[in-house]
């Protein structure tokens, strides 16, 4: 199949997708609130999540100040007090999204609810507004790994729903969003070459203003940074325990660790939690 062929499917694909989201019956099909505290959107309605992933804040270590920033802002929501928009970017593995899966965990006796929602449906978000829209519960809707181009769709909605819609947002609704691209898009040589010079002032091209006008709508950024090799190995230790080893790590336990990483090329939480896995898997 040629790539002009391929091209033309995927966009079918796309637009039919879109399509059934507008179907009068499927956005309103009420979900059974009571099934689940997680949810996920698809085809144009919430379908409870019921096994949840279970990690809990006391799980991620050495990331304490983002720990305290999102939690603090999470809790004001619970409590019905006014609360931002969070974006978390960094590095890869650094726990942006357990932190969110974890928040869950710890306020969902609260009343505090997840939506997930892949960037597709992101043009659904009126949808999910309306339903969501005067139940007691506090709902985030959670965007996982999310970047976009210009040209897509759920980009345009999730800017419009930031800031600018006509569609209110609810106040039990707030929007994580985790990404490894600080502004959510990529940004290329040419878009600093546009950067214009008038007299000492410097004024962006507009390209660069759109790029970073997605991510100043979220109220609070908080970034993560790649571990160092103590921090990973205190991770590995942490894990090690939790699947019933020693968390003193022997010069031979040690050795594997780092070895582990550096095969992936990384020293992420994610990484340091593969490592005990397999090694309390062998022992």
């Amino acid at each position: 199949m040629d790539p002009t062929t391929d091209n033309l499917l995927e966009k079918a694909h796309t637009l039919l997708e879109r399509l059934e989201r507008l179907l009068p019956s499927a956005a309103s099909v009420e979900p059974d609130w009571e099934k689940a505290s997680a949810f996920r959107w698809e085809q144009g309605r919430l379908v409870p999540v019921p096994q949840f992933h279970r990690i809990h804040l006391a799980d991620l270590l050495v990331i304490d100040e983002q720990k305290r920033l999102i939690e603090q802002n999470t809790k004001q929501f619970v409590q019905g007090r006014p609360a931002n928009n969070v974006l978390l970017t960094g590095s890869r593995g650094t726990g942006k999204s357990s932190l969110v899966k974890a928040l869950l965990n710890e306020y969902a006796s609260d009343g505090l609810r997840l939506i997930e929602v892949g960037k597709l449906a992101l043009a659904d978000l009126p949808h999910i507004i309306a339903l969501v829209a005067g139940r007691p519960e506090r709902f985030i809707l959670y965007c996982d790994d999310l970047s976009f181009n210009a040209d897509e769709p759920g980009y345009q909605a999730l800017k419009a729903a930031l800031d600018g819609s006509l569609v209110a947002f609810s106040d039990n609704l707030l929007i994580y969003a985790t990404s490894n691209r600080r502004h959510l898009m990529p940004e290329s040589m040419q878009d600093n070459l546009a950067t214009k010079y008038v007299g000492d002032e410097i004024h962006p091209a507009e390209s660069v203003e759109e790029k970073i006008s997605l991510s100043e709508r979220f109220g609070l950024w908080v970034s993560f940074y790649p571990f160092t090799q103590d921090e990973y190995l205190a991770i590995v230790a942490h894990w090690l325990r939790h699947f019933g080893l020693s968390g003193d790590l022997d010069e031979v336990a040690r050795q594997a660790a780092l070895q582990w990483s550096i095969q992936r090329g990384s020293r992420s939480g994610r990484v340091a939690w593969q490592f005990a896995r397999d090694w309390a898997g062998k022992s």
